[in-house]
Parts: structure tokens; C-alpha cells; sequence
């Protein structure tokens, strides 16, 4: 890939990438936004580094890329933007969020299309990186015998069982998502094919016996956690990624307690999956 207007710096040879030479607190212009695009297309997920936004621009950013929406469990404590997730941890915090590897709201009938984290606190020490693991990579090394058995198949995505900590809504009469989506994913844009089941949603394979179905999760859960297929950022204040939760599954790794981060997520609506043989 060549870009005119920005300057990308690959962090593996298969996943993650840093964006250089854009100030994300200023208008963005088409082929900035264009290349940004391919950029994440490319690299499945990006970083941003020294960069200073508003609450108001980091929703308009995310809008460049779709409609954000509203987290269903997560309660609002930003006044006036609910479309803003509220990602910290301090002292007091026993179970951070998302410390299992997941894509996020796949129990959604429509799970986000991506999502926009942006640090403004990390621990003075280092640690609370986050990793990514590249989908597409660990749908290709399936072995034929392996992609021929699940093509077909779907797993039921639940959410029931993990909106229950105290961070999240927990009033008995919410509704919580709870769907069905293929195992072996198409990404509407690129047309490739990526896994799609992750350790956080996925409970059982449709049509399948209690034993078998846990067994394959079981198996393709541990696949897609080698190490090949990863990369990890390094946070530092005031850092962004923006990753395409179509192809990539992420876990934040949680090793400063007590100390503090703090940062605001957006999450951006996506389309149902689907395969395509």
C-alpha cells in the first residue's frame, strides 16, 4: 500500500499498524479519511500516537465510519453523550473489562463494524496493553478438513452472561442481546473470510450435541489465541486505536493494579454477518 497524505508504520507482518502524520483534532479531509480506511482495511488495526480530542470529535470521527451507537448494559456517565463508553480501572478494581479475548458485542444482531478507544491516563509503569489477534489469519490456517466441517455451521452469541458485573446495568428487566451468527464470517469489504466465534459470547454450535459442540469451541477458542497471529500496543496518555471488529478479536491485559487508565471508547454500528461461499 502507498499513501499520499499519512504515513504508516506496520507493527507485524500481519496485523496492526501506527498512523503518523495526522492531528485527529482538525478536520479530516477525503483522502486522509480514505487512506485511514485502507490503512485499517490493510492492517485490520491502527494506532494513533500525541493526539488531543474532545468528546465531541471523537464521535465525529467514529461517524466517519458509521453510525456510533449505544453499549446495551454499559451505563452512561458521560452527561449528554451516551454513545460514549467510560474504559477505566484504578484501586478499587477487581475484574477489568474485557480481559478475555472477544470481538465486541457479538451478541448483537448486528455486531459493530469497529471501535475507537482513546487514552488519556495509563499506568506510570507500563503494563495495561491490549492485544489483537488478526481472524482472517486464523481462519487460513485451519486445516481443509477443519474449514469444511464448520462452513456451514453457527453459534449462538449471549450476552446474559457477561453484562453481570457491578460496572454494568444490572437491572432485571433489561434485555440483553443474545444471537446467532455464522462461524466462518465474509467481510463485506474485502470478501475474505475471517473465524467468528471468540471466548467472551460464543456459548455452543448450533445443531451440534452439548460435548461436540464444546469441544470444537474449545478447540478453535485456543486456536485463535496463537501467538502468530497477535500483536500488542503499548499504550502511552493520549493514544488511539481503531480497530475493525469484523476480522479482529482483542484482550485488554491487565497487569497494574492499582494503578489508574482511563480512556473513552466509541463503538461503531456494523451489518449482519453472513458467509459467502
Amino acid at each position: 500500500m502507498s499513501y499520499q497524505s499519512i504515513e504508516v508504520r506496520k507493527i507485524t507482518p500481519n496485523i496492526g499498524a501506527e498512523i503518523h502524520g495526522i492531528d485527529l483534532s482538525k478536520s479530516i479531509g477525503n483522502q486522509q479519511f480514505e487512506e485511514i480506511h485502507d490503512a485499517l482495511m490493510h492492517n485490520l488495526v491502527v494506532f494513533f500516537r500525541d493526539q488531543k480530542i474532545s468528546v465531541e470529535q471523537h464521535i465525529a470521527f467514529g461517524r466517519r465510519f458509521g453510525e456510533p451507537i449505544v453499549h446495551p448494559a454499559a451505563r452512561s456517565t458521560i452527561a449528554g453523550h451516551p454513545e460514549i463508553r467510560v474504559v477505566k480501572s484504578d484501586e478499587t478494581t477487581v475484574v477489568a473489562t474485557g480481559e478475555v479475548w472477544h470481538s465486541d458485542l457479538s451478541c448483537q444482531p448486528e455486531p459493530p463494524m469497529g471501535s475507537i478507544l482513546y487514552l488519556t491516563e495509563v499506568p506510570a509503569d507500563g503494563g495495561g496493553d491490549t492485544a489483537f489477534a488478526n481472524m482472517y489469519l486464523a481462519y487460513d490456517r485451519l486445516s481443509p478438513r477443519m474449514k469444511a466441517h464448520i462452513k456451514d455451521l453457527t453459534a449462538v452469541h449471549d450476552g446474559g452472561h457477561v453484562y453481570t458485573e457491578p460496572t454494568y446495568d444490572t437491572r432485571p428487566d433489561r434485555e440483553l442481546p443474545r444471537s446467532e451468527h455464522p462461524i466462518v464470517r465474509t467481510h463485506p469489504v474485502t470478501g475474505r473470510k475471517a473465524l467468528f466465534v471468540n471466548r467472551g459470547f460464543t456459548t455452543r454450535i448450533v445443531g451440534l450435541p452439548h460435548d461436540e459442540s464444546a469441544t470444537i469451541l474449545e478447540y478453535l477458542f485456543r486456536h485463535i489465541e496463537t501467538p502468530e497471529f497477535q500483536c500488542r500496543f503499548h499504550w502511552q496518555a493520549n493514544s488511539i486505536s481503531l480497530w475493525d471488529n469484523r476480522c479482529v478479536q482483542h484482550r485488554a491485559i491487565y497487569d497494574y493494579h492499582p494503578h489508574r487508565r482511563y480512556g473513552h471508547r466509541v463503538t461503531i454500528r456494523g451489518d449482519k454477518p453472513f458467509y459467502r461461499a
